[in-house]
């Protein structure tokens, strides 16, 4: 897991943030616990505090469950909630993509030419 102190987005929102990928993308599986909130602080050198609040958002959005003296699980993930999430996820990403390709001052026919080339690109590799 990488943390980014010069970032802008506050460590548990990273924290949390990168649990919410992985879950999402079937890294962690249903039922599985994730690392200790001391152990994980320990690692990534940072307060018990944050790395717990992470955990609460994680579990605030139903993706976890706290379990005393156990830690916290991963909860089953309805496959049409994980589509959609996903679903926002490429909708963000697209919409920061649109903003991008306005201030570089691309025409639409060049930012469709762009995802069409890189689309070819991911499929060769």
């Amino acid at each position: 897991m990488k943390i980014l102190q010069n970032s802008g987005e506050p460590i548990y929102q990273q924290i949390a943030t990168q649990f919410k990928a992985d879950i999402l993308a079937g890294k962690y599986k249903q039922g599985e616990y994730l690392p200790s909130i001391r152990g994980l602080a320990r690692d990534l050198k940072i307060s018990v505090i944050t790395t717990m609040k992470a955990y609460e958002e994680l579990a605030a959005e139903g993706l976890v469950t706290a379990v005393q003296g156990k830690g916290f699980y991963v909860n089953a993930q309805d496959s049409e909630m994980l589509r959609e999430q996903h679903l926002r996820k490429v909708e963000s990403s697209l919409m920061e993509a649109i903003a991008a390709a306005e201030v570089a001052g691309m025409t639409e026919d060049e930012l469709l030419e762009t995802f069409r080339t890189l689309l070819m690109v991911k499929d060769a590799t």
